[in-house]
């Protein structure tokens, strides 16, 4: 009888898993056992759990913030339950779960300890708290024995800062933790008629539009600035702010902007695929990312795309074919790449179109998904 090999995965929140881990978890499962741990501790989620029950599913707290004695409590916790279940790998995904995971699984003699590095959350840190967390990573690094990272860009950042090596670490495919459904993820005239409807937007609206946290490291504050310059010039722009207000920013939008009627705050959405359709121009200003989903999302859908130099999205696009880059962090910059889009409807139907292309060439779900499964097919095959 052949005995199938164990995966543990292990995350901080379960959020994690519906945004970028479940089709994994499904095409893995064809060949190998599935285990999750995650803190399954908030109401919200049920539906997770529910969209988990063919894998075997654990709750740990492990929080985001560090938290010296949950950390410990947490760690314990690991290490007993990968100790008893002898898994042939544990692979980590985010920052905390990264290093509690692969030093518990190094603790419990676990062979295969894979950890993939989607962002820095000391990027624009600075002081003792940035040389705490870059020396965490490379803690992470140190326990584990493979390490993936995803996208060339930020496998090249992390090279340069000394905490992974070219030859300890890899980018599965072309990048992407999880790629996107293109099926999903399909423009479709009357959806776009519909939403444009719901929102109370006119044909003639130009609408930039943003989906992600709201918060400072996103550039949400500069998109508002920038924005605001063009409703000097032009009189019917709309901003469309997609997704949850971590930081209480939206107070801060609207003094910026200083006009209601220009601005739509709509919140989080399990249906990107179709709020992103009432918009024109997408913009992603951030000063850290890891590998901006949201960027080839827009882009799968035919918009033509405003992004930051930031290097977790330098793999997102192709300058002036699929999208335009400004400075990250520059205002001016940012402002003039979305007036040349305003002016320009030639331009904006070209990169659209060019983004499409790249995104199904590279991106599918269903292309990364293969990718991880021969990523372990191989590790367990060595």
């Amino acid at each position: 009888m052949i005995v199938r090999k164990k995966i543990c995965f292990v995350v901080s929140s379960p959020l994690t898993i519906q945004a970028f881990l479940l089709n994994h978890f499904k095409v893995l499962k064809a060949e190998f056992d599935i285990y999750v741990v995650a803190n399954f501790d908030h109401q919200h989620d049920t539906l997770i759990l529910s969209q988990l029950a063919d894998f075997t599913v654990c709750n740990i707290k492990i929080l985001r913030a560090i938290n010296p004695v949950s950390d410990l409590k947490a760690l314990i916790s690991l290490q007993k339950y990968f100790r008893a279940n002898k898994f042939d790998a544990v692979h980590a995904v985010t920052p905390k779960a990264g290093l509690l995971a692969m030093t518990a699984a190094y603790m419990a003699g676990v062979k295969n300890r894979v950890h993939i590095f989607t962002g820095q959350v000391w990027y624009n840190k600075k002081g003792t708290m940035k040389k705490l967390l870059i020396y965490l990573d490379k803690l992470i690094v140190r326990w584990s024995t493979h390490i993936l990272v995803d996208g060339e860009a930020q496998r090249s950042f992390l090279i340069s800062k000394h905490i992974i090596m070219d030859s300890n670490s890899q980018v599965l495919g072309k990048g992407s933790i999880s790629g996107v459904d293109t099926n999903r993820f399909n423009p479709r005239a009357s959806t776009r008629k519909n939403i444009r409807n719901e929102l109370s937007l006119k044909d003639t609206d130009i609408v930039f539009g943003f989906l992600g946290r709201l918060n400072k490291d996103k550039g949400i504050l500069d998109l508002a600035s920038a924005f605001k310059a063009l409703k000097d010039d032009y009189p019917d722009p709309k901003l469309l702010l997609i997704g949850n207000d971590e930081e209480n920013l939206i107070p801060q939008v609207q003094q910026i902007i200083n006009d209601s009627n220009s601005v739509i705050f709509y919140g989080p959405t399990p249906k990107p695929e179709i709020i992103l359709q009432a918009v024109d121009i997408f913009c992603m200003p951030s000063y850290r990312e890891g590998f901006g989903t949201s960027v080839l999302e827009a882009s799968l859908l035919g918009l033509p795309v405003i992004c930051s130099d930031t290097y977790g999205l330098m793999d997102t696009i192709i300058e002036n074919e699929t999208g335009l880059r400004h400075e990250a962090g520059n205002i001016r910059s940012l402002s003039d790449q979305m007036r040349k889009l305003i002016q320009s409807p030639e331009l904006r139907k070209y990169l659209g179109e060019n983004g499409a292309r790249f995104v199904t060439g590279n991106f599918s779900a269903a292309n990364i998904s293969g990718e991880w499964l021969e990523f372990y097919k191989g590790l367990f095959r060595n």
